[in-house]
């Protein structure tokens, strides 16, 4: 969430910033905020003026009635009189709040200074690693079709277009690839294992920044209003939401393995074959929690640990820096980790690595204590530790062999218990 004492004491650095993010309505909003809080500021300035004119009030009051008895008719409907426009200014004050926290809500985070300016065109690549493959050859679908994988036909039949039902060794895939990410995370990474509900609370998705802005992609049950989780950062971040942490306890690393839900609103017939965009999907990803001026590095470390993951799997892959008018909502800075995918022809992102410095901890309340002042607050991080659908696709299109069978990395051999699929390994 935007800090307000920020905007008050900078608000052309606070409106540069969102001007990179090229979102003209933005910075609309951003006018109406500006708006409302010095209503708001205006407003308590004079309810503690009258406020003091009651205490004062309340002394001469009783000095009165020692001296005559009672108050005079006229004092008493004075003191009515204050009493109401005090209520009034109170309400007036808790009703500019909830518009001002309403649309605080909708204003996405500033970005960092080394952002490139410019839109999705303008994102650099910052170092890869590994010898794509050249273009071609045959895609996932078809690879996973032929091995007996993936069932596309009857996923559709259940669910609607958008799903996948993995089978055979192709759920062993499934389960072999977040088996080998969970233990190489807790294991060598030092992340704390969580298994969280997939089922969360509106304010929830409101602490890492999915709603308001997001609503429309957000699967949402009837009746309870609890919302199938877009992924485990929602969750994980949400373990310490309104909490004050120790120092000495960060940082904090969280990996969570969970299935991911998301209608991907205004995307249909973009990327419709196969796993490149589906609405249900599994993932691992990575949390952490530290110190303000430890996030950078620890930026770094976490894009690193899922670095691991795309090297272990042996996938060539690229890091890129997203420019300042691409970066998501809630993000100051964002690394995607995107894999080739001959088969496609498509360098696909498997994994968003992001600093949130401390906006979702505003919107959250997580807070570190300081010794002898304030609590300030916490940075979040988060990043895909990786997501299965993109990854299994450029794992078989990369590794597909000439004969049309797939070779299976040696990091992963020991989850599935074989070094090859071959279309005997598919399942009926």
């Amino acid at each position: 969430m935007i800090d307000l004492k920020l905007l008050r004491a900078a608000p052309e650095q606070v409106r540069a910033a969102l001007a990179r993010r090229q979102d003209p309505s933005v910075l609309k909003m951003l006018d109406e905020i500006e708006a409302l809080d010095s209503r708001r500021r205006a407003i308590v300035t004079e309810l503690d003026t009258l406020k003091a004119a009651r205490n004062t009030a309340v002394r001469e009051d009783a000095r009165l009635i020692k001296e005559q008895g009672k108050l005079p008719p006229e004092i008493v409907q004075q003191r009515k009189e204050h009493t109401s426009l005090i209520t009034e200014r109170e309400a007036e004050l808790r009703d500019v709040e909830a518009v001002l926290q309403g649309k605080a809500l909708f204003i996405p985070n500033l970005p960092l200074p080394e952002l490139p300016d410019g839109d999705a065109s303008h994102n650099t690549v910052v170092r890869s690693w590994g010898e794509p493959r050249p273009a071609g050859g045959p895609p996932h679908w078809e690879i996973a079709e032929r091995l007996g994988l993936i069932d596309f036909a009857r996923a559709v039949k259940l669910s609607g277009s958008g799903f996948v039902v993995f089978r055979g060794v192709g759920a062993r895939l499934c389960r072999g690839l977040i088996n080998f990410m969970l233990d190489l995370h807790t294991r060598e990474h030092g992340y704390v294992e969580i298994e969280p509900p997939v089922l969360v609370r509106r304010a929830s998705m409101e602490g890492t920044g999915q709603l308001p802005k997001f609503g429309d992609e957000a699967y949402v049950t009837a009746g309870d209003d609890l919302f199938l989780i877009p992924t485990a950062e929602v969750p994980v971040t949400n373990l310490h939401r309104d909490e004050i942490l120790d120092p000495g306890a960060l940082p904090i690393a969280y990996t969570a393995y969970t299935p991911c839900f998301r209608r991907e609103a205004g995307a249909a017939g973009k990327d419709t074959r196969g796993l490149l965009r589906v609405h249900q999907f599994d993932k691992v990803e990575l949390v952490r929690f530290c110190q303000p001026a430890e996030s950078p590095a620890e930026h770094e470390r976490m894009t690193g640990h899922a670095e691991d993951v795309l090297r272990r799997l042996e996938l060539p892959y690229r890091v890129v820096l997203l420019a300042a008018g691409d970066v998501g909502f809630s993000s100051a800075k964002t690394y995607d980790l995107e894999a080739w995918a001959p088969g496609v022809g498509q360098w696909l992102e498997v994994s968003s690595s992001s600093t949130f410095t401390d906006f979702q901890a505003r919107r959250a309340s997580i807070r570190v204590r300081r010794p002898g002042d304030k609590p300030d607050y916490v940075h979040t991080l988060n990043a895909s530790g990786v997501a299965l659908p993109r990854t299994i696709a450029a794992l078989l299109e990369t590794h597909c062999e000439p004969d049309g069978g797939v070779r299976v990395p040696p990091a992963l051999v020991p989850y599935l218990g074989i070094a090859r699929l071959a279309p005997t390994h598919g399942g009926a």
